[in-house]
Formats: structure tokens, C-alpha cells, sequence
């Protein structure tokens, strides 16, 4: 594991103790309280190099495709650069399954890489675990519907919409 620094690597502008420290160190069984959590401190474990934290973290089901000497083989030849949560679903320290979507920056050789990933946690043994995820994930496509004139004014006046709100 590399050198720990005294800013979390997450980017919650916290020192490490107070952040995700206690998750990674295991030391006394402490794990976060929500999938967002869960995600910064996995984040941070990649930036620090402690594949054992990444594995703790990993459902049942993704344990077995993880390739541990592989993580630590990338370590020492990625240099992280951000972490920029974009948006959680769930996840709350109440709930069984929730998503982060998020864009994690690094550097491999001379080649600089934005990874967009949504990832999916659930909770096993009444801990939040990595479950799955979507890579590069599009939002939604938005259609826009266009109000004739003499339709209903949507509203909700009951007027035409050229009488109310095009008026």
C-alpha cells in the first residue's frame, strides 16, 4: 500500500481519519454507512493501493471474476487525478440497493482516462458491497411534446393555451 496522505482522496475536502480512513484500515470492522460512502472509499482504496478493501467490498457474485494480483499489478502504473460523484439513487443508510453514478480520473503511462461508470450496490450481511455496474451510462431521452394552440393549456386552467399561458 503506498503512502497515506493526510487529505482523503475522495474529494469530500476531509482528512483521511475522518473519512474513509476507518473503512480502509478494517482494523475495527467499520464499514460505510451508505452506497455513496462505499463508493468514495473504493475509490480511495484504488488510490492507495489497498486491493484487499476493494475485495471486501465486492458482492459475492463479483468476488469471483476479481482478479486481486491484477488490481495490485495496476496500481504502481495509475496515478488518479479526481473523483466526481454525479448523482446517487438510494443508497441511504435505510435502504438495501442503491447507485452512484459517477466519473473517477486517471493517469496510465502518458494516456489520461475519464472512467463514467454507474455502479450498483446492494447490501450483504448488512454491509453496502459493489454489485455491478454500467459503463459510459446515457440519461434518458427527454421527448418534448408540442402544444398546439387550441389545445388544453397544460397547465391546468381548463383554457386553451393559446388564451392562457402563449397568451
Amino acid at each position: 500500500m503506498s503512502e497515506c496522505p493526510s487529505e482523503c482522496p475522495c474529494g469530500s475536502a476531509k482528512q483521511l481519519a475522518a473519512c474513509c480512513g476507518p473503512y480502509l484500515d478494517g482494523e475495527d470492522e467499520v464499514w460505510a454507512p451508505t452506497a455513496e460512502a462505499t463508493m468514495r472509499s473504493r475509490y480511495s482504496a484504488h488510490v492507495l493501493g489497498n486491493a484487499d478493501y476493494l475485495v471486501a467490498t465486492l458482492s459475492e457474485d463479483q468476488r469471483a471474476d476479481y482478479d486481486k494480483e491484477e488490481a495490485e499489478q495496476s496500481f504502481a502504473d495509475t496515478k488518479w487525478l479526481g473523483l466526481d460523484i454525479r448523482k446517487t439513487s438510494q443508497g441511504g443508510e435505510d435502504d438495501e440497493r442503491g447507485e452512484v453514478e459517477f466519473v473517477a480520473r486517471y493517469r496510465t503511462g502518458t494516456q489520461q482516462v475519464s472512467h463514467h461508470e454507474l455502479s450498483y450496490f446492494s447490501r450483504e450481511d448488512g454491509r453496502w458491497v459493489f454489485s455491478g455496474c454500467e459503463m459510459n451510462p446515457k440519461a434518458p431521452t427527454v421527448r418534448v411534446q408540442k402544444v398546439g394552440r387550441n389545445d388544453p393549456c397544460p397547465c391546468g386552467s381548463g383554457k386553451k393555451y393559446k388564451k392562457c399561458c402563449a397568451a
